[in-house]
């Protein structure tokens, strides 16, 4: 890594108020392929140097299912979902115990987190979840966040514990995500190549990088390089930086905290968004969409301004007010995203209205504006 990289990683570590802390499965796990209570203490000793450092943490970790295939006495991952949440279940009490038992050995605390994206989507639950984290960090308390396996279902399933972080660092200022996987990085090339070297610092993100990933899963974990790389992505699109490392390095935390090259870091683009122009944007599925015409496109991509209902063409799908929705160009496109100022059946009366013809067909005029930009996201 040249000098100057290594110097911008330094002050993106040093600016981190908050360490995003995900542990795939493969990471606490010994060769047979079993929990390592090992591997666990030197996690959280890392964590409680960090946290010595002055740094806030919230560890995301994978290792229920895993964890309680071995109480149950499972060798394979279940594939249906009844015995998918039972051994997420067992798994669970257990892996929350361990941690609380390395925790306390240093004067703190594990509070355990479970969530379905359901609770991050909804913005009162979501508000509810951020404040329970500001709470926690009052005390000498570690949140561990987890899907919640027992009750998640595919509508409500983040998808991997990698989205999950993603999704958790939206929530606090100055965030770092550090995702620890069992290889070193993102490489340039096939990792089983001795020619490949791990990239150290990526300043653009760019949709060619998903070429140099060789997808490859564990039988106990969930995600791949590609879902290590989607999670960077939905993080560094909303300015937040992150970084790639080998979680079975003893001192791999306090290797990145010392600002050192280790690992893939990946820049944020531009500046922090606010948390909740991050949960616009990046963390709420859209109920609906508007498309909107060249000049609306403009004002919004371009100026910055707020989408008027005179630049709007078409309205889809059902959404009532406050709920976020898609802003759409001609094409289709996707352009921003917004919390609309009016329902559905609302927002198709005064398409193609000026702000001052609204009361004519409402008969009060409850906004000028259909999204205010202070709501409005350009995720283009």
């Amino acid at each position: 890594m040249d000098t100057s990289s290594l110097s911008v990683r330094r002050k993106l570590v040093h600016q981190a108020q908050t360490f995003i802390v995900k542990v795939g499965t493969n990471v606490l796990s010994d060769a047979s392929d079993q929990i390592d209570p090992e591997r666990i203490a030197n996690i959280c000793e890392q964590i409680i140097a960090l946290r010595t450092a002055g740094k806030r943490v919230i560890l995301v970790s994978s290792g229920a299912i895993g964890t309680g295939m071995s109480l149950l006495g499972l060798s394979k991952r279940p594939k249906d979902l009844p015995h998918l949440q039972a051994a997420a279940a067992t798994g669970q009490a257990h892996l929350i115990h361990l941690y609380d038992l390395c925790f306390r050995k240093h004067g703190h605390h594990a509070a355990q987190l479970l969530l379905t994206a359901n609770d991050i989507k909804r913005r009162q639950r979501y508000l509810n979840m951020r404040n329970t984290l500001y709470t926690l960090f009052e005390y000498n308390v570690i949140p561990i966040v987890n899907e919640n396996d027992t009750v998640s279902i595919d509508e409500i399933k983040f998808g991997d514990n990698d989205q999950l972080a993603a999704m958790v660092s939206h929530l606090l200022p100055n965030p770092l995500l550090v995702i620890l996987s069992v290889i070193d990085g993102l490489y340039d090339g096939d990792p089983a190549l001795s020619s490949s070297r791990v990239i150290s610092f990526v300043e653009h993100w760019d949709k060619q990088l998903l070429d140099l990933v060789s997808e490859k899963k564990s039988s106990r974990g969930t995600g791949g390089m590609a879902s290590k790389l989607d999670a960077v992505r939905m993080a560094t699109a909303v300015g937040v930086p992150a970084v790639i490392a080998n979680g079975t390095i003893p001192d791999v935390l306090q290797r990145i905290l010392d600002g050192q090259d280790v690992g893939t870091m990946f820049l944020g683009k531009g500046t922090s968004m606010s948390a909740l122009k991050r949960w616009i944007g990046f963390t709420v599925r859209p109920k609906g969409k508007f498309f909107i015409d060249q000049g609306a496109t403009s004002a919004i991509v371009k100026s910055g301004k707020s989408l008027l209902p005179i630049g709007i063409m078409k309205v889809e799908g059902e959404f009532t007010e406050g709920e976020v929705v898609s802003i759409c160009d001609e094409l289709g496109n996707e352009l921003a995203r917004g919390l609309s100022n009016y329902a559905a059946t609302a927002a198709r009366q005064i398409v193609r209205k000026k702000s001052a013809d609204i009361v004519k067909v409402l008969g009060s005029l409850p906004y000028a504006e259909v999204v205010h930009r202070n709501n409005l996201v350009v995720i283009r």
